[in-house]
């Protein structure tokens, strides 16, 4: 678990600590928690119903499964997204084809990143907190 990831693919964050950082206004892994083990969910900030709060910027940032399904940024056998394909892989699944995606999905979100250190004084962490709070959903630093 947590081993043998592509070059290209080097994550900031584990799933673990994006769930105890506050990722998803607490609103993720509600159906499938089973699949994932316990001591994820120790620390982590998780709720029945969305809540901003809980986010590691407390601002909204998600929207509802269907839009995602509409917008057609669900790709392969992981029904809730970027996120649950990212867990199942950390613990050591691999499906070549549905991995080239998201880890190229993941690369491509980098632009928020230049988009701070362009934008945001260094150490200023209330700069942006919309796209520092998109990037730890992506598994970024988002203290950048």
């Amino acid at each position: 678990m947590g081993e043998e990831f592509d070059p290209g693919f080097t994550p900031f964050h584990t799933p673990p600590e994006m769930l105890a950082m506050g990722v998803f206004e607490g609103k993720y892994l509600n159906d499938c928690r089973d699949e994932f083990p316990a001591d994820w969910y120790e620390g982590a900030k998780l709720s029945d119903a969305p809540n901003p709060a809980l986010n590691y910027f407390a601002i909204k940032s998600r929207q509802p499964l269907s839009v995602w399904r509409e917008k057609g940024w669900i790709y392969g056998p992981d029904p809730r997204g970027w996120f649950q394909w990212y867990c199942r892989y950390f613990m050591g699944r691999r499906l070549p084809q549905t991995d080239t995606t998201q880890i190229k999905r993941w690369r491509g979100f980098a632009r928020h990143a230049g988009q701070i250190r362009a934008n945001c004084d260094v150490g200023d962490i209330f700069c942006r907190p919309r796209q520092r709070q998109a990037l730890l959903q992506w598994a970024y630093d988002p203290l950048i």
